[in-house]
């Protein structure tokens, strides 16, 4: 066989024909995977297929660095597996097995530790095992010749369904091999398919993060459970019982489990399983729980800001927008190069919600130009784009949430910036929507008029933008309240005898809280 079939350069997979100049200079002149170190030629091929796949799955500096662990993988098959035609030819848990013995041998880890932005320290799953799961994955998938939506992995490209999605969040498949009973996972499988005919990728995350949590219960505590026609009242509510006193993973139960109805609803109906009907009560769900409304002070905004003004100067700019707009995260990483217009002498921002709908509000000339900056940077670095902030790697996307939460949460940390608290701040994207709203209650605007500037649809949530301000407004005006209050009780003298009780009683009242 000639030398170039024995080799996979990464010039030749498509990637490197999009890949930026930083890129290319990164993985250098000519890089390539050896295919000779595999021992058979099925292996080189399959190999082959899974690198072009991956290629389209992560940039070409992901998968130049991933050689090492392809080096590694090579080196455990032709000590272990040596006589193995194809990686098809063995089951995924005694590839597994045998590559953690090799690793222990060779004084690999199996594990590695981490920290992520927010500081927490853990273990995860050494990367040579997870590469070989991928590997094993995708053959096992390639030999599956079902439909996309029988398969135990989706990609959702691969769907013959529009799918509603957040283009600030990647997500590009839905995996059911965490459902352990056959049946279930089947089920499920269609009911997931029914929904997202109608759901946002992000609701269906959400059911299969309940449906995950009821199989691995049931695979615990009720084995004889393997078809959601098996599901009883009785069986819920001892679920019920198990995740409100044992089960620590979540306390957002009021949304947890109606998304697990969501889900069963739609698997009772396209089933046609009778048990389905009525199997939840209302009162099964819990009440919302009513998160605590937070808002950054002037403070704590400026020592962040002082901050973000000395990251990337796009980035720099996406916070402040962000903050200025008073808009969800989401809204800010999609605004348009659109976006801006003029009516009379008026400047105008179309804002695109996810959640809702698009709506448009007046905006001052020093944010229109700030915004204008910011069109006229991608303009010059990337051509002319949809989006106003865009993906560094692609940018036909809007830049990531992920990537500008690790960028200011890295920042944090550097810097060390704590609240007033003396806590270390978050990534609280939408404390700067609080913000926005509180200060727009101290300029004692109607809630008809908040509720537009903040692209809510009524004047329901105002209340608490309002509630906020009223603490803050308490706290600035407690002297001036207590100073007209004296002035008022010393108007009481001469009066009838029961008035000045009313005044006595205050005055005592006054003394004993100093």
């Amino acid at each position: 066989m000639e030398e170039m079939k024995e080799r996979l350069y990464l010039r030749e997979l498509p990637i490197y024909q999009n890949a930026t100049e930083s890129q290319k200079k990164a993985v250098g002149k000519n890089p390539y995977y050896d295919l000779e170190l595999l021992p058979s030629q099925t292996m080189r091929e399959e190999m082959t297929e899974f690198l072009k796949a991956r290629s389209n799955e992560v940039l070409l500096t992901t998968i130049y660095k991933e050689k090492q662990f392809y080096s590694q993988i090579c080196s455990f098959i032709q000590k272990r597996a040596k006589q193995v035609k194809s990686f098809r030819d063995r089951k995924e848990e005694t590839w597994l097995r045998q590559l953690k013995g090799w690793l222990l041998e060779e004084n690999i880890p199996l594990t590695y530790e981490y920290q992520s932005v927010y500081g927490n320290e853990g273990a995860a799953q050494s990367k040579i095992i997870s590469y070989l799961k991928r590997i094993l994955e995708f053959e096992e998938k390639a030999a599956d010749n079902r439909p996309e939506q029988e398969q135990d992995i989706w990609k959702l490209e691969k769907l013959d369904i529009p799918i509603r999605e957040n283009p600030v969040k990647n997500v590009k498949t839905i995996n059911f091999t965490g459902i352990q009973q056959k049946g279930i996972r089947e089920e499920l499988k269609k009911g997931i398919y029914l929904n997202l005919q109608g759901e946002a990728i992000t609701c269906i995350q959400k059911e299969m993060i309940a449906m995950r949590r009821l199989a691995n219960y049931l695979a615990e505590k009720k084995k004889e459970v393997q078809s959601c026609r098996d599901i009883s009242r009785e069986v819920l509510e001892e679920y019920l019982i198990h995740i409100k006193t044992e089960n620590t993973s979540t306390k957002n139960f009021h949304a947890d489990l109606n998304r697990l109805r969501s889900v069963l609803d739609s698997i009772g109906k396209i089933c046609d399983y009778p048990n389905m009907d009525g199997l939840f009560l209302n009162r099964d769900i819990p009440p919302i729980r009513q998160a605590e409304f937070k808002s950054y002070s002037d403070e704590e905004l400026k020592r962040l800001n002082a901050s973000i003004v000395k990251m990337d100067e796009q980035l720099a700019r996406a916070m402040i927008i962000h903050q200025m707009l008073g808009t969800r995260i989401s809204d800010t990483l999609t605004l348009e190069t659109d976006c801006l217009y003029e009516v009379g002498d008026e400047i105008i921002i179309k804002i695109r919600q996810m959640k809702t709908k698009t709506y448009q509000k007046p905006i001052s000339k020093e944010l229109a130009m700030l915004i204008q900056k910011a069109m006229d940077y991608t303009r010059e670095w990337y051509g002319q784009t949809k989006y106003l902030f865009v993906n560094d790697e692609n940018p036909d996307k809007p830049l990531q949430y992920g990537t500008i939460q690790n960028k200011v949460i890295t920042m944090i940390h550097k810097e060390n910036l704590r609240d007033d608290n003396g806590r270390l701040f978050g990534f609280g994207s939408h404390m700067y929507r609080h913000y926005y709203g509180v200060k727009l209650t101290e300029m004692h605007l109607d809630d008809f008029t908040i509720a537009k500037l903040l692209g809510h649809s009524s004047v329901r949530n105002v209340k608490y933008y309002r509630k906020m301000s009223n603490q803050v407004l308490a706290d600035e005006t407690r002297e001036v309240r207590q100073l007209l209050s004296e002035i008022i009780l010393q108007n009481l003298d001469g009066w009838e005898p029961e008035y000045e009780q009313i005044r006595q009683n205050a005055c005592f009242k006054q003394k004993s809280e100093r």
